[in-house]
């Protein structure tokens, strides 16, 4: 049997975050130790990146706001992944962004990103 067209979609980091915690609350009925040292040590680094502060909702928001730019779906996951702080940033994860994108345009998608994606919340000292 040959499979023609594969069906798959890549995920963003909130959604393995959110699939490794299902699989951590149902682990102990597998007994799978090498999986739950998988799923604790990437639960950990998920932790720290910028998903902990994302929604779903904020991600579908930012994904339509950012059509208007025409971008790949590859740059919108790694812009979810990894929003961009800077026209820098934003050079590292748009492919030849300098000739697809004017300042303006730059300017306008760190805008959407800190809209949609502002971290975490301030501490309270």
């Amino acid at each position: 049997m040959e499979i023609v067209r594969p069906l798959y979609s890549p995920l963003c980091n909130l959604e393995v975050m959110e699939a490794l915690k299902n699989i951590k609350d149902t682990k102990k009925k597998f007994g799978l130790r090498n999986l739950a040292t998988i799923t604790y040590e990437t639960l950990q680094y998920l932790e720290e990146s910028p998903c902990k502060y994302q929604n779903s909702k904020n991600i579908i928001e930012f994904l339509e706001e950012m059509e208007f730019y025409k971008l790949m779906p590859k740059e919108c996951l790694m812009m979810i992944n990894d929003p961009p702080t800077s026209a820098l940033h934003i050079q590292l994860l748009i492919e030849d962004s300098e000739e697809r994108l004017t300042e303006e345009q730059v300017n306008e998608i760190l805008q959407i990103s800190r809209k949609h994606f502002p971290g975490p919340p301030p501490e309270n000292n």
